[in-house]
């Protein structure tokens, strides 16, 4: 184990010429990042885990309860054996073929079974309470981590010019507040990439996946090698629009349309300046060029310089659903339904399905596929729709 960890922390790798690990070892002058450290983040990934449900039991819930935030889930599809029997065995979209067989055999029209797969897979998904306070704890999260962040930042020469960052480089001391702020983020990125699988589920699970894995490996790369000053900025500057991505998120839950709608656009402008702006004018050109012309070339630079060229990408993946969002909300005068969307809706091709016989029961609708001017609330009671 030794020798594997000796060959992958080759410091011909990971660090410019002419600078060794013993170079950024603490003394009693200056402490410097150690890579024993990062193992401060999984416990206290654990704490924050624990914090997150007090939370959101005892501060979000009666907050979403207060503001009348709906407590109770997805309408539940009525019990049949037959049915539930498909559903779990076989699968959960049956296709023409044994929607017809199904038809015959329970006497129910084509429609009524769709709408029973439907109901049947969104009972299964969480309640517009759950998601408020999901989306509560990470607005206040969020919050206070960029707090801390601009705070800490505007006092550093970094912030107002990016070839600091490389300045009597490796021998830069690393300041308290900076491994506080280091550790808490590396922490809650690994609460949220375990958390991840309990929690809400979206269309775009493993895109945020990815995200969390690049992000978790850039911090853990950026603080052992103690390229730490451009990690802080590219922090504070990705929890700038996920503030305010959950406050719309919450308004959207409270049915408050106008002031989700106002979040939204507002979100959109934030995240495309921040990322599409901001990101690559300022952070990519430290790393690419300025970095370059400070250290000269090493191999690890552009093992960095690639994790931070994926997270580009996926800001121009998530700009291309905004504008897309955005779009719909300006021309339509609402936001448009999200691709996230972690709820079915009525599906539009049913519509094109014939009514065939009378169920037998009959079975209680779910809503229409169009939301009825709350915002994403359905007729019947589902949120299916989160900015």
């Amino acid at each position: 184990m030794a020798g594997i960890l000796a060959w992958f922390w080759n410091e011909r790798f990971w660090l410019p010429h002419n600078v060794t690990w013993a170079d950024l070892q603490s003394t009693e002058e200056a402490a410097f990042p150690q890579a024993e450290d990062l193992y401060l983040a999984f416990p206290l990934a654990f704490c924050i885990f624990m914090i997150r449900l007090l939370f959101e039991r005892f501060i979000a819930k009666p907050c979403a309860l207060g503001l009348k935030v709906q407590a109770n889930g997805p309408q539940k599809a009525q019990p049949n054996a037959i049915l539930e029997k498909v559903f779990t065995a076989i699968t959960k979209h049956p296709d023409e073929k044994r929607l017809e067989g199904l038809s015959k055999q329970l006497d129910w029209d084509v429609r009524s079974i769709q709408r029973w797969f439907r109901q049947r897979r969104n009972q299964e998904k969480p309640s517009t309470l759950r998601k408020f306070c999901e989306s509560m704890w990470r607005f206040t999260f969020y919050l206070y981590i960029f707090t801390y962040g601009v705070r800490f930042l505007k006092k550093t020469p970094w912030l107002w010019n990016t070839r600091q960052c490389w300045n009597g480089y490796p021998y830069q001391p690393l300041m308290p507040d900076l491994h506080y702020y280091y550790i808490v983020e590396l922490s809650f990125y690994w609460s949220l990439m375990f958390s991840q699988f309990i929690d809400v589920k979206r269309k775009d699970f493993g895109i945020m996946f990815t995200h969390h894995i690049v992000t978790v490996t850039l911090i853990t790369f950026s603080y052992v090698t103690n390229l730490t000053r451009v990690g802080t900025l590219i922090l504070c500057l990705h929890d700038a629009a996920d503030i305010v991505l959950e406050a719309a998120k919450m308004a959207n839950y409270c049915k408050c349309q106008k002031l989700s709608d106002l979040l939204f656009l507002t979100f959109a402008i934030v995240f495309i300046v921040s990322r599409l702006g901001i990101y690559p004018l300022w952070i990519l050109n430290t790393t690419l060029f300025e970095l370059y012309e400070a250290l000269g070339n090493f191999p690890a630079l552009w093992v960095f310089n690639v994790l931070l060229m994926v997270l580009q990408i996926l800001h121009c993946f998530w700009s291309y659903l905004i504008i897309k969002a955005a779009y719909k909300a300006i021309s339509k005068g609402k936001v448009a339904k999200d691709s996230r969307s972690d709820v079915e809706s009525s599906s539009d091709e049913e519509e094109t399905v014939p009514r065939s016989k009378a169920p037998h029961s009959t079975i209680a609708s779910n809503g229409t596929s169009g939301a009825n001017g709350t915002n994403g609330y359905l007729t019947g009671g589902t949120c299916s729709e989160e900015h």
